[in-house]
């Protein structure tokens, strides 16, 4: 018995061992072979999940901030939405009450209409009908609030997998959390639309912090569910390697989606209109 122990210990820190190194190495690769600086990291987060068109993009004097307008706002609004979440609702997996989830359907519904109607303004479809003259702060708002609408079901859902003890009363109760939520957001809005660099350049980058947070805790979930491993975590440190794991597999998917798409443009700026 006390073998078979030794053997499963053994086995668990090799494998803590050599995940730590594959992730480690994926790490290093990645940025060795990205832009330079802390903003160019930036830029390659963005670069594989937005199209970063710099007419629809907020800038920091003339430089493009890493994403557009619409996707900052979505993970500034996810990020917002999972720490005021975890603020008020520590290891909450109840799904929000049928009058919330209309709410954000509501939110998802803006986001899809702004984001359509801006899509007919490209230059490939001239004449196309619209309706109305699309802008970054559309953009930024719509942008937010499906964010806050992600947040909404990612959180609960996390905490549904990951904990043993997790409680089954919403996150956001009501409609007056959510309403908080969405007074916050809009305030996180206005304080972007005044693109003044001392705030914008540190939520420029949390946005794209957002990206790999979201990403890894997705996979998360998913590296706990495919190993079988679901509602068994007691602490919050034994989070840890599920966590490591899903950074990984987010950072793999960013690496990926770079590398393809500057071997087809040769470039890491954003999409031209032009």
């Amino acid at each position: 018995m006390d073998q078979v122990k030794t053997g499963i210990r053994f086995r668990y820190k090799l494998g803590r061992g050599l995940l730590l190194i594959a992730v480690g190495l994926l790490l290093l690769g990645w940025l060795l072979n990205t832009p330079p600086g802390i903003f160019g990291k930036a830029d390659a987060v963005g670069y594989a999940v937005c199209h970063r068109i710099d007419a629809r993009s907020f800038h920091l004097g003339d430089r493009q901030i890493p994403l557009c307008a619409r996707c900052s706002g979505m993970y500034l609004g996810a990020m917002l939405g999972l720490v005021y979440q975890a603020v008020i609702g520590r290891k909450r997996g109840g799904l929000p009450p049928n009058r919330v989830w209309v709410v954000m359907g509501l939110f998802v519904a803006a986001f899809a209409i702004d984001g359509l109607n801006s899509y007919l303004h490209l230059p490939f479809f001239p004449g196309a009908p619209s309706l109305y003259q699309p802008s970054n702060t559309m953009r930024l708002i719509t942008g937010t609030m499906m964010g806050l609408a992600i947040a909404g079901i990612l959180y609960p859902s996390f905490n549904q997998t990951m904990f043993v003890d997790w409680k089954a009363k919403p996150a956001l109760p009501g409609l007056r959390s959510l309403g908080l939520l969405l007074l916050l957001a809009l305030m996180l809005d206005l304080i972007i639309l005044t693109e003044n660099p001392i705030v914008l350049y540190p939520l420029s980058l949390v946005s794209a912090f957002g990206v790999l947070a979201l990403l890894t805790l997705v996979y998360t979930m998913l590296w706990l569910v495919v190993f079988r491993k679901e509602n068994t975590i007691k602490r919050i440190n034994q989070l840890m390697m599920p966590l490591v794991g899903g950074f990984g597999m987010a950072l793999l998917q960013i690496a990926v989606l770079d590398f393809i798409r500057f071997i087809l443009t040769g470039s890491w700026d954003g999409f031209h209109l032009g």
